[in-house]
């Protein structure tokens, strides 16, 4: 089971999160996607796949914080958690992609096993984000195997 967690401002990253599910259950795989994730909800002997924004001055969008909170005081067991994360932001700020950035090294940090390293996805090149999502999961979908 992949979970696809999203943590979105304008509905970006939930987009690209729909758009992966629907790839993804294509060639086979079971996906679960949580746009208000509760981190009891979630397995960590599972795959994660965090698609986020990044909001403010590098801030996680409201629908996830709560989620990455929760992640940081009391982290699950993780030894059998994988994961992937997309950040998706625009270059021209200096705090480009780094809610996702941030969530791959907490990750990371609590000793989760990442399958690749942290997709940044610059909306200045990719206006429809789910553009390049594809073409990342085209290249990459031998991770989640």
């Amino acid at each position: 089971m992949i979970h696809i967690i999203t943590g979105s401002t304008l509905g970006g990253a939930e987009y690209v999160g729909d758009h992966l599910s629907e790839l993804l259950e294509s060639q086979g795989y079971e996906t679960n996607i949580h746009n208000q994730a509760v981190l009891k909800d979630i397995p960590a002997d599972s795959i994660w796949l965090i698609v986020t924004s990044t909001h403010g001055a590098g801030d996680y969008p409201e629908n996830i914080q709560s989620f990455i909170n929760e992640l940081m005081a009391t982290p699950p067991k993780t030894s059998e958690l994988k994961f992937a994360v997309i950040g998706i932001g625009d270059s021209s700020y200096d705090t480009f992609c780094l809610a996702g950035l941030n969530a791959h090294h907490l990750l990371e940090d609590i000793g989760a096993t990442p399958l690749c390293d942290c997709l940044t996805i610059d909306i200045q090149k990719y206006p429809v984000p789910e553009d390049a999502a594809e073409e990342w999961l085209e290249k990459n979908i031998h991770i989640f195997d």
